[in-house]
């Protein structure tokens, strides 16, 4: 009986961590950036004021595949926050990115204020 727990918290945590992995995929809005941000209107969006997250990438082939794995780094965490309404670079407000080639190949690092765009459905 002794072996049976490290067994049953390995188990727990690998349930966890999967349920965690579909979180963004089924978020919209979950409301956290409204309860932590100022949120301003910026043409058919709404914008956190203020408030950038950076996605960076390191030792890719290409420039493009680096600022492409800088991108989806932007979008992981800004969906893992705030739900997957926010997490479009597309979208986000004062964007930036900077890309550098090295020995080890090309790394990239964008920013950006996360926004989401206003509804355009009638209610």
């Amino acid at each position: 009986m002794k072996n049976v727990l490290p067994v049953l918290l390995a188990a727990t945590g690998a349930v966890f961590a999967a349920s965690m992995a579909v979180v963004p995929a089924l978020a919209d809005d979950n409301g956290l950036a409204a309860a932590i941000h100022d949120i301003k209107r910026e043409g058919s969006k709404l914008c956190q004021d203020g408030h950038f997250h950076t996605g960076t990438s390191a030792a890719e082939g290409s420039k493009k595949s680096a600022m492409a794995q800088a991108i989806a780094s932007w979008q992981s965490f800004t969906a893992l926050e705030y739900g997957t309404d926010w997490a479009y670079y597309r979208f986000a407000g004062s964007k930036s990115a900077n890309c550098t080639s090295g020995s080890s190949g090309w790394s990239c690092e964008v920013q950006g204020r996360p926004c989401k765009v206003l509804s355009r459905r009638k209610k």
